[in-house]
């Protein structure tokens, strides 16, 4: 069961600042891959082809590096809870970094540590470092600060 950062409200976002929060397993499939391979047409063969890959330098096909990134609504949106929010918009990236690459059919996880969380005129700028674990892994597979903008409602 993943743990949650809840608040009532955007504005209450700075009470939480330095808070962390781990997220559930998630398999990261060849479907998955595939189907981002065929949406972003990055084809290349250590997605695709598990005969080659498995002779290639990873030992399996891999995750793109921007499918892993993507999956970051998936895995760490639902770990901050915010009450009286009208919508949660993507504000940017500050720093990504993949480190690790991740396998077909390897379970991934979120750890979301708030670091800072700023009002502003349409509400409450949020600051994160989320890491991207592998299960069974030392190293993770990405480390991205993020920024989301928390609108309150009218």
């Amino acid at each position: 069961m993943s743990e949650v950062i809840a608040v009532a409200s955007p504005g209450a976002l700075a009470d939480v600042v330095g808070q962390t929060a781990t997220g559930d397993w998630f398999e990261v499939t060849q479907e998955r891959i595939a189907a981002f391979a065929d949406a972003t047409e990055d084809h290349q063969w250590i997605h695709l082809d598990a005969e080659k890959a498995a002779a290639g330098p990873f030992g399996s096909t891999i995750a793109h590096g921007y499918l892993t990134l993507s999956l970051l609504s998936r895995l760490a949106s639902p770990l901050v809870a915010v009450d009286g929010a009208a919508m949660v918009v993507n504000y940017g990236l500050d720093r990504v970094r993949f480190l690790a690459p991740v396998p077909s059919g390897a379970r991934v996880r979120a750890r979301t540590e708030i670091r800072a969380a700023e009002p502003t005129p349409r509400g409450v700028r949020l600051a994160c470092e989320v890491t991207v674990e592998i299960e069974g892994s030392e190293r993770p597979a990405l480390v991205a600060h993020t920024l989301s903008l928390y609108v309150p409602d009218a």
